[in-house]
């Protein structure tokens, strides 16, 4: 590819070749060359039909990105105000349905856009939170995330939350969740992760900590009522299907609502827990990306009609 043809292209004809190919052409033409890895959006998280990527101008004297919002259905897009390339390399991004919420947050700093914004800009706070924020989602009005606030040579988790209409930079933001009658129960799970429950529902999930009897460990899926504020069990990974995520390789987890995914290097397929119709767990075959898997996952809904962007938003 060095010595291709198309590496002497001017940077704005490539933006134009991959700004009218489909999504999942874009997402194909990422494995072919760094150049166009480089090249391509990056996606990283939908919401109600629309999907979150990644872009950078090619007219920036700076090294500038952007999140840019689109439906790959109607093929409009809107771009949101630039943020330096470094939020794009650290920050998570959590975006809601409700007025495009966006947050790009990271253990020291988050920053806010909604199109409720009159400046059309984003709103900075600062985070301060323990450690760097894992899993982070958004739910409703309210952000969760786990920490680790404990020590260099053992790890304890806690679940912090935000709610974005007090955000202020007056004081402390975030607040660690957590009752008496939890009990250990961020002790159940090794590294245990976020995923968005059905409805007002939190889901974490991970492999089991249960390292004296390794007969009885697995991945479990644990349930948070958001109202109530009880833990239940809500899956457990069949025995004969844990068997390819016993190896200590890095579990990825994608997914919500009633259906999670699980995947995991040399597996070469995914693990579904599907609690649509009762907790059922099943493969699915055929996964891209080879024997690593997948590298990262979300939900999307396409929908070919959305009244949420704006009105000046472009169709391309």
């Amino acid at each position: 590819m060095d010595d291709s043809p198309i590496n002497r292209l001017p940077q704005d004809i490539l933006h134009q070749i991959f700004s009218s190919l489909p999504l999942r052409q874009i997402m194909i033409c990422r494995s072919v060359s760094k150049l166009f890895n480089q090249m391509s959006p990056h996606p990283v998280a939908s919401a109600n039909g629309l999907i979150y990527l990644w872009g950078e101008s090619p007219t920036s004297i700076e090294s500038n990105r952007s999140l840019v919002v689109c439906n790959p259905l109607t093929r409009q897009f809107q771009v949101l105000p630039q943020l330096g390339s470094a939020w794009s390399r650290h920050g998570s991004v959590l975006v809601n349905s409700v007025n495009h919420r966006v947050m790009v947050l990271t253990e020291l700093a988050a920053l806010y856009f909604s199109n409720t914004n009159k400046t059309n800009s984003w709103s900075t706070f600062s985070a301060n939170l323990p450690s760097k924020p894992r899993s982070p989602i958004l739910i409703s009005d309210s952000v969760f995330a786990l920490c680790d606030v404990g020590s260099p040579w053992r790890s304890q988790w806690k679940l912090f939350t935000c709610i974005l209409s007090r955000l202020n930079n007056n004081y402390n933001n975030w607040v660690c969740l957590e009752r008496h009658e939890w009990g250990d129960i961020f002790d159940i799970i090794k590294r245990p992760r976020l995923v968005r429950g059905k409805g007002n529902k939190l889901l974490m999930t991970g492999k089991s900590n249960f390292s004296l009897n390794s007969s009885c460990s697995t991945i479990l899926i644990l349930r948070l009522d958001l109202e109530r504020l009880e833990w239940e069990e809500a899956g457990r990974m069949p025995v004969e299907m844990y068997r390819s995520f016993q190896e200590p390789s890095k579990l990825k987890v994608f997914g919500g609502g009633d259906r999670v995914c699980f995947s995991a290097k040399r597996v070469g397929k995914l693990a579904l827990w599907d609690d649509c119709d009762g907790a059922v767990w099943r493969w699915i075959e055929g996964v891209p990306g080879g024997g690593d898997g997948l590298c990262r996952g979300f939900v999307f809904e396409a929908k070919t009609f959305n009244n949420q962007m704006k009105a000046s938003s472009t169709h391309k």
